[in-house]
């Protein structure tokens, strides 16, 4: 699989599409300071962590396990599947952090299994302050809005506790329709399921390839945004950018 590095300027000016579509983690919502409640999480177990090596570590395994994962070959997804990635996911954070040696392999296996429930309440999520008056000016002017997200089952519950669900239809997400990002079927089951055809579509997420190269793939259309300082390469900041985006 070959990568391609996204550009804002690789889309027409807004007015060119029909629909937008988003993606949710780290485009719409996030965790409100993740290193904290792992912290406070670790506390409440007489493990006591700072902060800054907790965001240390949680930064490591998103590197190497998450943002570096280039799979050869599309395997189905499942709610299984999804919630082992990151079982193996806090599993490598609390070796990080020195803690899985000295935990009883049977409550060490009960804490990520409590930090995968725990990542996935609705009340630890936050929407970005650009999300819902931006979403609101697409609905105003027409725009067919829809989410295609690697998530848990749980993400329908989480855009409407947080407000976005109103907004968007469908929610189309990979643990409940069996392949995820970078898959390109995935966008090619939401074309299916909103009647749109590729060109009248433009997406916006986060990930490189997840989220530009596997849409365009499939003739859609895509823009990364950058939520965080240490995001590197091109792409918009804000949701409001995409009003201004021109043809180039």
């Amino acid at each position: 699989m070959s990568e391609r590095r996204p550009t804002a300027s690789a889309v027409k000016s807004l007015d060119a599409y029909r629909a937008i579509w988003f993606d949710a983690a780290d485009t719409l919502i996030t965790i409100q300071d993740s290193p904290k409640l792992f912290a406070a999480y670790l506390a409440n177990h007489s493990l006591i962590v700072s902060t800054e090596r907790i965001r240390h570590a949680l930064d490591d395994a998103f590197l190497n396990l998450y943002y570096r994962r280039k799979p050869e070959q599309f395997a189905a997804c499942t709610p299984a599947s999804e919630r082992s990635f990151w079982i193996a996911f806090y599993r490598y954070v609390l070796e990080i952090l020195d803690l899985w040696p000295k935990l009883d392999e049977q409550v060490a296996h009960r804490m990520c299994d409590e930090l995968y429930e725990l990542y996935h309440s609705p009340e630890h999520y936050i929407v970005f302050d650009d999300v819902l008056p931006v979403l609101e000016k697409l609905r105003e002017a027409g725009y067919r809005m829809a989410v295609v997200s690697n998530f848990a089952p749980a993400l329908p519950r989480i855009l409407s506790d947080k407000g976005i669900a109103e907004y968007v239809d469908p929610i189309v997400v990979s643990t409940l329709v069996g392949c995820e990002k970078p898959d390109p079927r995935i966008f090619l089951y939401t074309l299916e399921k909103t009647g749109m055809k590729p060109e009248e579509v433009l997406y916006v997420g986060d990930h490189e390839i997840n989220d530009v190269w596997a849409p365009r793939q499939v003739g859609i259309d895509a823009v990364r945004i950058k939520r965080y300082a240490e995001q590197r390469g091109e792409g918009i900041t804000s949701l409001h950018e995409l009003f201004h985006l021109s043809n180039q």
